[in-house]
């Protein structure tokens, strides 16, 4: 019979995070960082490396844990992968799959090349852009990025002397970008997991597939779950209908969702249902999931009337990815967020910062995996270093704080969101080169700046996917994790400098065997960075008022949601609902998220807890099916040569 001492002790091994588990999460990041680009250029079907959810990770896991952990576990129990093991590949897979398509590699490419490429003699930007850019940072071989866009030579030879001096560039960028993300979430964890016992939604599918129990089967206990496979069948069986549609007529080409247009025609609605937003949104508290539909009805009918009255275009365009008038309101509230959650976690804060300074002191910071002295000291250099790489661009000394700024609030508040929320896509209505714009003016950043802040787009531009919110999921999970945690900063970084290295290389080569134009290698925001520049330098607007004004609304008026939550029981809303309304992404799967929220209103009210919890393996079933059988489907279209046979995972 087995003691405590004995049973915890089994349980810490079992947990611990082996070098197995890191190899085989090397291996993974491989995998991705060429099955990613060809499932999305070439083949064109579903991505599931195009959001901040990482569906590519969901659908590995699955795919390991009925085929490695299966033939490993027949060699003998003891072999078969452990929890801290499979921990360790997912957060792995995670962060791989933010880097190949619109997390760097998608944007980096043709933004890094399209100025040359794109140059007209009617819109002058060789005379009136090319002189003032930061060439260091840029492709300048003609040849090389003509060949990048329509394909190479027969023998499909890259010229890598044009490419390796940018890239390399972009990669100290990215190491001090990504080194101080990784920094804020380890200071953060504590409080986030520990303190707020945040949800994390998002998680409940990958910590579900690993759980064990003392029988010590082939397969986890996750998979003999009935409940689950029905839910999983739903979204698998009509998907596949949907995907058979584009191969034979015989198949009808199912639609899960309708557009409704109302309030005189001046704003639409979209009724649908989306399996995967289904399946997180049962897991999120109630109070929440009913501001985010509430917020964004109201967020629409603010949108409807203030269009009716000609009042939403009052200020000059702001570059791609930000809307002038509700991108200044959402910007306000995410500072207000970060504000408050700051507010919030001050204890925390103190504990961390006197750790940092006091290494010996009684606080433990042994559960993370950098300590609080190296987290601090990673986000002093890695900030400092992007200081001076974006004011080498060009971007004025002074400037620069305020696209760190800002980038790093959009990062953080919006990874608090997904969090939170579950959501598996959130998109800012405002970046870092709209707000500096909005803030400072054209005249203060000069004409080397205005063109050196369309290439801040690169790193925070497209934000359908960013490094921050599978950072702070997975850090999550490390919680779980037993033995020695330090090594997945390690594991973690290895993963992201793998990734960056193989999807850039395996990405160009595709586009010198192919052509760019031929794929889907983000082309149409190649020319967006000479384009803003030409046209700010045409209209060179100062310091907005109104966006100032609109800025603060939205602040003060985030500000009021998050007084009333903590100090009023009985106050209904949730300051997130709010943020989250002002992104698009809310239109495809606000009516899901109703449905969700009403289902476990009705299950909680008449069944209680214990119905909600015998419920919760149909729902995890909804999500992970949405996500495998856009993952079954990629690869069949892979062998048949089928392209654009896309199954959407957010909309």
């Amino acid at each position: 019979m087995e003691t405590s001492d004995t049973k915890n002790a089994k349980q810490n091994r079992m947990a611990s995070i082996t070098m197995r588990g890191i190899a085989i999460g090397c291996i993974m990041a491989v995998v991705i960082s060429f099955g990613a680009p060809y499932g999305r250029q070439v083949i064109q079907g579903t991505s599931l490396a195009l959001t901040s959810a990482t569906p590519a990770a969901f659908f590995l896991l699955f795919v390991l844990l009925l085929t490695v952990h299966i033939l490993l576990s027949l060699c003998g129990r003891r072999w078969g992968l452990k929890r801290g093991e499979l921990l360790t590949i997912f957060f792995m897979m995670m962060v791989s799959s933010a880097i190949p398509t619109k997390g760097v590699t998608g944007l980096l490419l043709p933004i890094i090349t399209g100025t040359y490429y794109y140059h007209t003699p009617e819109n002058s930007w060789e005379t009136n852009i090319h002189p003032h850019l930061p060439n260091w940072i840029l492709v300048e071989d003609q040849r090389a990025v003509k060949e990048f866009y329509e394909g190479g030579p027969r023998d499909g030879a890259v010229p890598w002397d044009a490419w390796l001096p940018p890239l390399s560039a972009w990669l100290l960028f990215y190491a001090a970008f990504y080194l101080t993300q990784t920094s804020i979430m380890v200071v953060m964890r504590r409080q986030w997991v520990e303190h707020e016992r945040l949800i994390y939604p998002l998680m409940q599918v990958p910590l579900a597939m690993i759980q064990d129990d003392d029988r010590e089967n082939l397969l986890k206990p996750f998979f003999g779950n009935r409940l689950m496979w029905l839910g999983f069948s739903i979204p698998f069986l009509l998907m596949s209908i949907y995907a058979l549609s584009n191969y034979s007529p015989i198949f009808p080409p199912l639609r899960f969702s309708a557009p409704v247009d109302i309030y005189r025609q001046t704003l639409q609605l979209t009724f649908g249902i989306n399996f995967l937003m289904m399946g997180f949104a049962y897991f999120i508290n109630t109070n929440v999931a009913f501001s985010l539909w509430f917020f964004y009805l109201l967020h629409k009918l603010q949108e409807g009337v203030m269009m009716h009255l000609g009042l939403e275009t009052v200020q000059a365009e702001l570059g791609w990815w930000t809307e002038p008038g509700m991108g200044h309101q959402m910007m306000g509230a995410m500072i207000a967020l970060l504000v408050a959650s700051l507010w919030v976690a001050r204890p925390h804060l103190k504990n961390v910062l006197h750790k940092a300074l006091h290494p010996d002191s009684q606080i433990d910071d042994s559960s993370e995996i950098m300590s609080y002295r190296s987290a601090l000291m990673g986000i002093l250099l890695g900030t400092g270093i992007m200081w001076v790489w974006l004011w080498q661009t060009g971007i004025p000394f002074w400037i620069v704080p305020v696209f760190i700024f800002a980038g790093l609030t959009i990062f953080t508040a919006l990874a608090r969101i997904i969090s939170e929320t579950g959501l598996p896509i959130i998109k800012a209505t405002m970046i870092p080169a709209g707000f500096t714009l909005s803030n400072v003016g054209v005249p203060a950043l000069g004409i080397k700046g205005i063109i050196a802040t369309g290439y801040t787009m690169v790193w925070c531009g497209d934000l359908l996917v960013f490094m921050m919110a599978p950072l702070a999921n997975g850090l999550r999970l490390s919680s779980e994790a037993g033995g020695n945690r330090r090594r997945l900063f390690w594991s973690i970084a290895a993963v992201m400098l793998i990734t960056l290295v193989v999807s850039v290389w395996y990405t160009i080569e595709l586009a010198y065997r192919h052509g760019s134009m031929n794929l889907l290698i983000s082309d149409h925001y190649a020319a967006e960075p000479s384009r803003l520049a030409t046209e700010k330098l045409a209209n060179p607007t100062g310091p907005s008022l109104s966006g100032y004004m609109r800025m603060g609304g939205g602040a003060l008026f985030m500000s009021f949601l998050v007084i009333m939550r903590q100090n009023f029981l009985w106050w209904p809303f949730h300051p997130l609902g709010f943020v989250v309304s002002h992104g698009s992404v809310m239109n495809g799967i606000w009516f899901t998220i109703f449905l969700a929220w009403m289902i476990k209103a009705v299950i909680l009210k008449y069944g209680g807890v214990t119905y909600y919890r015998k419920i919760q393996p149909f729902f995890l079933g909804l999500a992970l099916g949405h996500i495998v059988v856009g993952g079954v489907w990629l690869v069949i279209d892979g062998f048949t040569g089928m392209v654009g046979n896309r199954i959407h995972l957010y909309s």
